[in-house]
Parts: C-alpha cells; structure tokens; sequence
C-alpha cells in the first residue's frame, strides 16, 4: 500500500504564529492531526493594524511551543515525518524569515525534506483538506493582503483573470473599521456592525465597476467612506456607513465574479458544473458567503468555501501544499528565500503603483 505523507507546516508571513501536523488520507483529502494559532491580536490593536517589527518578535517568542504543542497534540516527533513545508512568500519578510528559517532548521537536524510554500498557494489549496476537488476551477482569493480571480488549472498551474489594482478587499474591510473606529480586527468588526445598520443608507462609489474585465479597485471607496464618516453624528450612523460598506463590496464582487465566471467558462471547454473555491479571511463573512453562493446557483459552479478556521492564516494549509508538492516531485530551488511579492501567475501584469496601466 502507498505510504501517506505526513508534513510539518509552519506559517508565519504575517500576525499570526501557526504551526500544523498533516497527513494525506486515502480518499484524496487531508487528516488533520493538529492545527495550532497563536494570534497576535492583543499585540497590535492599540495601533489598529499590524507592526511587522512587534509581530516578527512575538513569532521569535512563540514559534517554538507552538511547533511542540503541534507536535504534540499529533502524537508525531520530528523522525515520523516525510517533510517540513514553511511559508517563504508572500509576507512581511521580517515575519517570514521566523518560519522559514526554523523550518529549514528542523528538516536539516531530522534530515527531512524541505519545502518553501507560496503563502497563496497554501490558499489555494486550501479547500483539499476537507473536499475532493478536481482541476481546473475557479478561485477567488480574498484576503488582507490579496483579492484575484485565477483559473486553477493544475498544481503549479494558475492564470490570473484579475486582481485588485490598489487596496486588497480585507485591507479594505480593516481600513474602514478604522476610519469608523469600529476596533481591531476590522473585518469580523465591520461584518458585526453591519447587522446593527442599513445596508442602503449610503450610495458609495463602485471604481471601474463597468471596465471590462475583473480586476478590482477599492481605494475610492474607502477614500468616500473617509469623507462621508466626517459628517457622523451618532452610533447609528456609523453602524449604517459600515452596512453600506459592507453591501458595496458585495454589489462590486457579485459583478466581478459573474465576469470572472464567464472568462472561465471561455478558457475551459467543459461545460459542466464546475467548482468555484473562494478562499482567504474575507471568505470567512457570512455575507460575502451568501452573495457568491447565489451567483454560483445561477451560473452553473459549485461553491466551496473552507471551514472557517482554514479560511485565515494557518499552517494546516501549507503543510498541505508541502505534501502536494512532495508527491507530484515538485521541488525549488535549494537557494530559495523568502520573498515580500510571490504571484502565483508570473506571467500576469504587476498592477500596483504609479504608472499603473489598464
């Protein structure tokens, strides 16, 4: 019988210290011996959002018990597994390098194997702990730091159909619950707020909403959000600016996604029903949620989204990536490092910053 992996993963590109034990099934799936957080959000919220330097330090103080707590809570040692797999990008790299280099340190004292994991593809992998998916489909990656539509078409295999051209939609999500003072973590914040609030008290801008294509702007939405919440008076108005926010962004990625699935649809020649994962932490707000399960009843794709303590940053995911990439024998370079920007599609245009083409 063919032997089932089983992979140490250690995340660290961003607040949170994570550390997961990993081992294929045979249906194709994940079994999850364990899976630990440690959260830094006590540490940044007195500055509303994340200090690399404070969030590099807390991963120096905590990465070694979270690393032996995940070990122990497997019931593993170092000698049972086939493989150590460790974000290398992309990241805060003061954060990174934490991960990484324990990482490489620990497969080169058990002499395992070792792999450097794109912090994305980890993402995008993501719903294969828990469901059998077959290529190609669709994604929506929506996180802090990343919002694009790709085309999975295989392991190591992506085509980027848009991406946002300014603020991620979490960054988004966090920069508005800041300008409402709504506390830190903004995103879960500003999804609870809403409920108190009317989502159509506010008409916001939509940026490039009819531009051909699915790329993403938010800035100017945040920018009114900035300007109209300098006019509030009471708590009510706030919590109604955050609903409005809230249904903005829905209205602007039920657009997008309907785009996106029809280029989708053009580049695969099967027509049948087809899975639309959406990963990342913006996948974890119900609203969100709901508004894509909707749109993918009507356009033919099934939607997949991970159980919500995959859909943040964690380990699990990237131990994950390290056993896809260990079976299919894909291995990089040896002299890999840790990168701020990692694409998953290299080929896709760069569309950030001034000088930005459309």
């Amino acid at each position: 019988m063919k032997k089932k992996l089983t992979f140490l993963g250690i995340e660290t590109s961003c607040d949170e210290t994570a550390a997961a034990v990993v081992q294929e099934n045979t249906t194709g799936t994940a079994n999850i011996l364990s899976n630990i957080v440690s959260s830094q959000i006590r540490e940044h919220k007195k500055f509303g959002g994340v200090v690399p330097e404070i969030a590099a330090r807390s991963h120096v103080e905590n990465i070694d018990i979270i690393i032996e707590t995940a070990l122990k809570k497997s019931r593993k040692k170092i000698s049972d597994l086939d493989g150590i797999a460790a974000t290398a990008g992309p990241g805060l790299v003061v954060c990174l390098h934490v991960g990484f280099n324990i990482g490489k340190a620990i497969a080169a004292f058990g002499n395992k194997i070792f792999f450097p994991i794109n912090h994305l593809e980890g993402h995008a992998l993501s719903p294969g702990l828990e469901n059998k998916i077959s290529f190609p489909y669709l994604l929506l990656l929506v996180s802090g730091g990343h919002s694009q539509y790709l085309i999975v078409k295989g392991l190591n295999n992506y085509r980027q159909l848009g991406t946002t051209i300014d603020d991620a939609v979490g960054e988004a999500f966090d920069k508005t619950a800041k300008i409402l003072n709504l506390g830190y973590p903004g995103g879960p914040n500003i999804e609870k707020f809403s409920k108190l609030g009317k989502k159509d008290s506010y008409n916001l801008p939509q940026p490039i909403i009819n531009r051909a294509g699915c790329n993403l702007s938010l800035a100017g939405l945040k920018t009114d959000v900035l300007r109209k919440s300098k006019n509030i008076k009471s708590n009510k108005e706030k919590y109604n600016l955050a609903a409005s926010f809230q249904e903005t962004i829905n209205q602007i990625l039920n657009k997008k996604t309907r785009v996106a699935m029809r280029q989708f649809r053009e580049e695969v020649s099967d027509k049948s029903e087809k899975a639309f994962v959406i990963a990342g932490g913006v996948a974890a707000n119900e609203t969100i949620r709901k508004n894509l399960e909707e749109i993918s009843k009507e356009m033919n794709f099934k939607p997949i989204f991970p159980s919500k303590e995959f859909c943040g940053d964690n380990a699990a995911m990237i131990a994950w990536a390290g056993i896809q990439r260990c079976k299919n024998k894909l291995f990089l370079k040896k002299d890999e490092v840790v990168r701020s920007r990692w694409p998953l599609d290299n080929k896709a245009p760069f569309l950030k910053g001034p000088g930005l083409k459309l």
